[in-house]
């Protein structure tokens, strides 16, 4: 090789490098948003939480407990909101009662505990009751029926729409 050609060649090389870069990133932002297509959720006029289905047919949204981000999972199977002992941890999370906890994957030893804010798009509340075990994702929160009992909700279109109703204050 000539030096002619080696600059020619550095380039393309850096160019292929950049293009497959920009490629890799945008990919993994898809697969991201197919995962939670709720990065940003979206409010009604009338004030309901619009949240989307992603490909696996679950209702994924970003969210925080006690001012920390987290992802939660809606599913109205759990009896209560439901994280892992690490998250307890880091959140310095009380450790109630020892529990069994009856899970998809079978039972589980679990901790009461209480959230004291969990904050879900334009719908805020405090002292949510919380389990925590070992054997939780560390990634998802699954956002149980003690958070869900106070919002009415609907599914249609690949949507579920969260509303919390004017009187819901006066119960927390």
């Amino acid at each position: 090789m000539n030096q002619r050609t080696d600059p020619v060649l550095w380039w393309l090389a850096c160019f292929w490098l950049v293009v497959l870069g920009v490629g890799w990133w945008m990919a993994d932002n898809w697969l991201n948003l197919q995962d939670n297509p709720n990065r940003q959720t979206t409010v009604t006029a009338e004030g309901d939480l619009v949240l989307k289905r992603n490909r696996e047919g679950h209702y994924m949204a970003e969210g925080e407990i006690n001012g920390h981000p987290v992802v939660f999972m809606i599913d109205t199977g759990a009896t209560e909101v439901a994280l892992s002992s690490a998250l307890a941890r880091e959140l310095s999370l009380p450790r109630g009662e020892a529990i069994e906890l009856n899970t998809a994957n079978g039972m589980a030893t679990g901790f009461k505990t209480h959230l004291e804010t969990v904050h879900l798009g334009n719908i805020e509340m405090r002292n949510v009751h919380a389990v925590f075990s070992e054997q939780m994702m560390d990634n998802v929160v699954l956002l149980g029926m003690s958070f869900l009992k106070h919002l009415e909700f609907t599914q249609r279109d690949n949507r579920l729409f969260l509303h919390l109703p004017s009187d819901a204050h006066a119960r927390f």
